[in-house]
C-alpha cells in the first residue's frame, strides 16, 4: 500500500482542501431578490465588496472542511482596474451561449487526500479584456461561436504570466504554500501577488458570535485564533507587509449606505490599486490579512513565494519545507503509477491525471439552508416579499454544509444529482470511500425530500434528474470490492438501497401519469433533446410518453434487482425484493413493447427500427415524435446479466422468476428467451432482443447519423441537410443538428443536446454494449462501421467507441488535439499544449471543447475509459 493510500485510511488527511468555490456570485443562495434573478442580484462587481452568506470564492483557494478559514492568491498586474481575487465571466444574459468563464487556468495534479496539490493560472500582463470580452459576445449571435479569452489576441505576444499554485501538507493541519510566477514575456513585468487569509463571515447574520482574529506577530508571522478551529499561525519565508481588514460588505459601495464599519472586504484592492492607504488596518489585526509581495519580473525568469499555515507554533517553519513537497510530490507519483498499470502510454497517463486532478479540485463546501434562506437572517432587513415564493418552496427541509463533488466551481458550483452519480465513478478510482460518502450522502434527510425525490440542482430543486444513484451505488460498490479483495461494503449497500426504495416509489408514483409503466419526467437532464421543451406543461389530456424516461425506469429497475441479488447473497429477505424489482423490469418492458391503446404500438418504431416519444392523449390517441435523438439509444442501458451461479445460491428467486416468466409470457416474450442461455449458463435481461438491438446500432454506428469520429452524437446527423419538423394548429417546431452549441434558445442559454457529444451517456452506451457482449460472446457482430463492410463484436464496437472518446484529448499523428479545436496557440506552443480542459460537451464533427471548461465532474469518465479491461 502506497503512503497516499495509507494517507486515505487515516482519519484528518482531508480536513483540509480545495474547497472553496471559484464562484460564489451569481448564485441562488445568495440571491435575495423579489424577482429570483440571480445573476443581476450579485454580480462579479459586486464580488470584491461583498461578504458572502453562504461560501466563499477565489482562486486557487483552500479552506478546512467547514470552511471557516480560508486561502486563496490574489494578483495584480499593474495595469488591471481591480486585482484578481476571484474568476471573470459572463453571465447567462450576457454570454451568447449561456454562462461561461473567461479565464484560463488549469488543474494540474493532486493526490486523493490533498496533501499534494498543484494547478496553473495563466494571468495577462495587459490590462484585462472586461470590456471587450462583455461587448463582444453581446454582439454576437447564437449562430456564432463564444468569444474567449484567447480570441482577444492578449496571450499572442506571449505576454502572461504562468502562475503555478501548490500545497503540501506535512501533516493533517499543516500545509505548505507555494506560488511560483513565470514571466513568459519578452519583456520585464511588474507583478504584485497577494497570498491571502480570512475567516468566512458566520457573524454578521444573527447566529454566530464574532470569537476569531488574525494578527500580526512580525513581518514573517501570523496568529489565527478561532473558537472551534483552536490556534493556527501563518508564516512567511521573507518579511512581508501585512495588510490587515475585515470580511465585511462595503455597503457603501454596494448600495450607497454607511453602516458604521471602517475596515471592509475590499479595503486590500483599495490600498493596491487605487493606494487608499487608510483603507487597511494599521493595528494589525483584522479577520483578512494579506502579504504584499510585489516584484519585477525579467523577461523568462520566475520568482516564487513561500508560505506555511499550520495548528500549533514551529520554529523552524521552512528547514524542512522542500523536502516535504519533493516527498509529497513523489508520493503522489507512487500512488498514480500504481493506478496508471494498465494504462498504456505516457501520453494517455497525462490525459488521466490531469482528469483525476480536475475532479479533485472541483470539491466545494456546499453550505445551503433552504429554510433560513427564505426567512432571512435576524441581523438582516427582511428578504423582499417575492423572495419567500421565488423559488424550492418544497425544499425547506434541505440544510446543506459539506464538502462535495461539483461539475464546475465557476460554471456549476452546486451540485447536480445525476452528475454526482457519475463524478462517484471516476472517483471511486482513486478514493472509493469519499464516493462512497457522496452517494450515500444525497440519500440523507436533509438531502432527500421526505417524498422520495432526490434535489436536482438549487436553481429548482424540483427538477427531475435522471434515476442513476443505484447504477452509481452497484458500480462503485463493485469497484470498492475489487480494490479490497473481494470483500464488499454491504453495510454501504445497502443503507443507500434503503433509501433508493423510497425515491423509486416516488418515480412510479409521480412520473408514471397512468400507472401504466411509462415514465414521464420532463427534460430529464437533456435540455433541448426533444421536439419542444419537454417541462412545457401540455393541454389538459395531454402527456408526452418518453422513451428516455422509460427507460431510465427499466435501468433503475433492473439497477435494483442487482443490488438486491448481491444483498440475498448475505441476507435471504432480499430474495422477495430481488423478484419485486424484476417483475417490474418486465412491466417496464411490455409498457414500451406492447399496446398501450388503440392505433399505439408502444415507444418502439418497427418500420424505423428506434425508439421515440409520443404524445398521447386520455382518449388513447398517440402521435410518435419521430425524432432520432440520444431518446432512443438510452434503451440500451436497461441490461443486465444473470448466472446459473447466482440462481442457485437464491432459489427462491430463481423459483418465484421462472413461474412469473411462466404465467406471463406475454412479457417474457418481449425480452431475450430466458431459456436461451448466454455463453457460461448466463441469462440476459434487456429491453432489446438481438434483432431490435440490431436495428438500434445500425443507426447508432451510421457515420451519416449518429457515429463521429469522436463518440456517438446526441442527436442524428441526417438532420443537418433534411431538420425535423413536427408541424402543430399554432407553428411548426424544427429541430437541426447543431455539432456544437446550439442555435436555439430553448430552455436556456446551455442547452445543448442537439448534436454534441457528452461523455456521460457515451461512457453508458459502451458499457451497456461490454454487458451485451457478457452474455452473446464474441459469435454475435454487428457492422461497424455501417457500410464498411467489417463485422465487429459488441466487446471491440465498445473499444473502438472508447478509442473515438479519448482522441477528443490525445494527440494525432500531427500532434493535435481535437478538443483545442483551432486554436494554434493551443495546439502547438510548448507553454499549452500539454494543458487540458475537460469540457462539458464536444463539437459532434470535429470534436472541439464546448460549454463549461472544467466540467471534469463528468468528463473525468476519460479515466475510467483509459484503464484497460
Amino acid at each position: 500500500m502506497s503512503q497516499e493510500a495509507k494517507r486515505l485510511k487515516t482519519e484528518g488527511w482531508k480536513k483540509w482542501g480545495p474547497y472553496v468555490s471559484n464562484r460564489q456570485w451569481g448564485t441562488v443562495r445568495e440571491d435575495y431578490s423579489d424577482n429570483g434573478d440571480a445573476w443581476q442580484y450579485s454580480t462579479h462587481d459586486m464580488a470584491r465588496s461583498k461578504a458572502w452568506r453562504w461560501g466563499e470564492e477565489g482562486i486557487g483557494g483552500i479552506s478546512d472542511d467547514r470552511q471557516l478559514l480560508c486561502f486563496a492568491p490574489s494578483f495584480w498586474n499593474g495595469k488591471d482596474p481591480i486585482l484578481k481575487e476571484v474568476f471573470y465571466g459572463l453571465t447567462n444574459s450576457e454570454g451568447n451561449h449561456g454562462e461561461d468563464v473567461k479565464e484560463l487556468f488549469y488543474y494540474l495534479d493532486s493526490s486523493p487526500s490533498h496533501a499534494y496539490l498543484k494547478m496553473l493560472y495563466k494571468y495577462p500582463q495587459q490590462a484585462f479584456p472586461y470590456e471587450s470580452l462583455l461587448q463582444e459576445n453581446a454582439r454576437r449571435s447564437k449562430k456564432d461561436p463564444e468569444f474567449e479569452l484567447i480570441d482577444t489576441g492578449i496571450f499572442d505576444n506571449n505576454e502572461y504570466f504562468d502562475i503555478f499554485i501548490e500545497y503540501a501538507k506535512s501533516d493533517t493541519e499543516d500545509i505548505l504554500i507555494k506560488i511560483t510566477a513565470h514571466n513568459r514575456s519578452a519583456n520585464q513585468a511588474p507583478l504584485t501577488v497577494l497570498p491571502t487569509l480570512w475567516f468566512r463571515n458566520r457573524w454578521s447574520w444573527g447566529h454566530h458570535d464574532k470569537d476569531l482574529s488574525i494578527s500580526e506577530k512580525s513581518q514573517a508571522e501570523l496568529a489565527i485564533q478561532h473558537h472551534t478551529l483552536g490556534d493556527y499561525f501563518f508564516y512567511a519565508e521573507n518579511p512581508s507587509q501585512w495588510l490587515f481588514t475585515e470580511n465585511e460588505s462595503n455597503t457603501m459601495r454596494l448600495y450607497n449606505y454607511d453602516n458604521g464599519k471602517q475596515y471592509y472586504k475590499d479595503a486590500i484592492n483599495s490600498f493596491v490599486v487605487e493606494h487608499l492607504k487608510k483603507a487597511v488596518n494599521p493595528a494589525g489585526t483584522g479577520s483578512k490579512v494579506a502579504a504584499f509581495c510585489h516584484f519585477d519580473i525579467p523577461a523568462g525568469e520566475s520568482v516564487t513565494l513561500q508560505f506555511r499555515l499550520c495548528k500549533g507554533i514551529n520554529k523552524k517553519p521552512f528547514a524542512d519545507f522542500q523536502k516535504i513537497f519533493a516527498l509529497r510530490k513523489q508520493e503522489t507519483d507512487d500512488f498514480y503509477e500504481n493506478l496508471q498499470k494498465k494504462t498504456k502510454s505516457v501520453e494517455e497517463q497525462l490525459i488521466q491525471r490531469q482528469a483525476l486532478a480536475g475532479l479533485l479540485w472541483n470539491k466545494q463546501f456546499y453550505n445551503y439552508s433552504v429554510s433560513r434562506w427564505l426567512k432571512g437572517d435576524p441581523a438582516e432587513l427582511p428578504p423582499p416579499a417575492g423572495h419567500s415564493s421565488s423559488r424550492n418552496l418544497n425544499w425547506k427541509h434541505i440544510n446543506n454544509a459539506d464538502i462535495i463533488s461539483m461539475p464546475d466551481k465557476w460554471e456549476f458550483p452546486w451540485y447536480a444529482s445525476w452528475d454526482l452519480g457519475f463524478h462517484c465513478l471516476s472517483l471511486a478510482l482513486v478514493d472509493a470511500d469519499f464516493a462512497k460518502q457522496q452517494l450515500s450522502m444525497l440519500c440523507k434527510e436533509w438531502y432527500m425530500h421526505p417524498n422520495g425525490q432526490l434535489p436536482a440542482y438549487e436553481w429548482n430543486f424540483d427538477d427531475t434528474n435522471p434515476p442513476v444513484h443505484a447504477w452509481a451505488t452497484l458500480e462503485v460498490y463493485k469497484m470498492d470490492k475489487q480494490q479490497n479483495n473481494g470483500k464488499g461494503d454491504l453495510f454501504f449497500l445497502e443503507s443507500v438501497f434503503q433509501k433508493l426504495l423510497i425515491n423509486f416509489t416516488w418515480w412510479v408514483n409521480r412520473k408514471d401519469d397512468k400507472g401504466s409503466n411509462i415514465f414521464s419526467g420532463g427534460f430529464l437532464g437533456l435540455d433541448n433533446i426533444g421536439v419542444f421543451d419537454r417541462n412545457t406543461k401540455l393541454p389538459s389530456g395531454v402527456r408526452i410518453e418518453q422513451a428516455d424516461g422509460t427507460s431510465w425506469m427499466a435501468m433503475y429497475a433492473l439497477n435494483m434487482m442487482q443490488i438486491s441479488l448481491e444483498l440475498a447473497l448475505h441476507n435471504k429477505v432480499y430474495e422477495d425484493m430481488a423478484s419485486k424489482f424484476f417483475e417490474h423490469f418486465l412491466y417496464i418492458a411490455g409498457a414500451v413493447m406492447n399496446i398501450m391503446g388503440v392505433g399505439d404500438t408502444g415507444l418502439w418504431d418497427e418500420e424505423d427500427g428506434f425508439f421515440y416519444d409520443e404524445l398521447s392523449t386520455d382518449d388513447s390517441h398517440s402521435v410518435k415524435l419521430k425524432l432520432r435523438s440520444m431518446v432512443g439509444l438510452i434503451p440500451l442501458f436497461a441490461v443486465a446479466v444473470i448466472t446459473d451461479e447466482t440462481l442457485k445460491k437464491l432459489p427462491e428467486f430463481a423459483a418465484r422468476m421462472q413461474w412469473f416468466l411462466e404465467h406471463r409470457q406475454d412479457l417474457a416474450s418481449l425480452v431475450s428467451r430466458w431459456t436461451e442461455k448466454g455463453t457460461d449458463d448466463k441469462h440476459l435481461l434487456s429491453l432489446l432482443r438481438g434483432h431490435r438491438m440490431k436495428l438500434i446500432l445500425n443507426r447508432m454506428l451510421d457515420e451519416a447519423e449518429f457515429l463521429s469520429d469522436y463518440g456517438i452524437r446526441s442527436l442524428s446527423k441526417s438532420y443537418e441537410q433534411q431538420p425535423y419538423v413536427f408541424p402543430t394548429e399554432k407553428e411548426e417546431f424544427v429541430v437541426k443538428y447543431v455539432p456544437g452549441e446550439s442555435d436555439s434558445g430553448m430552455f436556456g442559454g446551455n442547452s445543448n443536446w442537439r448534436g454534441p457529444i457528452w461523455m456521460p451517456v457515451n461512457f453508458l452506451i459502451i458499457q451497456s454494449l461490454l454487458r451485451f457482449h457478457d452474455y452473446y460472446s464474441d459469435d454475435f457482430k454487428v457492422e461497424y462501421p455501417k457500410g464498411s463492410g467489417n463485422f465487429s463484436s459488441l466487446k471491440e464496437i465498445a473499444h473502438a467507441l472508447s478509442q473515438r472518446l479519448i482522441s477528443i484529448f490525445k494527440q494525432d499523428e500531427d500532434g493535435k488535439r481535437a478538443c483545442f479545436g483551432g486554436y494554434e496557440k493551443l495546439q502547438s506552443d510548448p507553454e499549452f499544449k500539454d494543458y487540458l480542459l475537460f469540457n462539458e460537451y464536444f463539437d459532434g464533427d470535429n470534436g472541439k471543447g464546448l460549454g463549461a471548461s472544467h466540467q471534469t465532474g463528468w468528463t473525468a469518465l476519460i479515466a475510467n475509459l483509459l484503464i484497460e479491461p
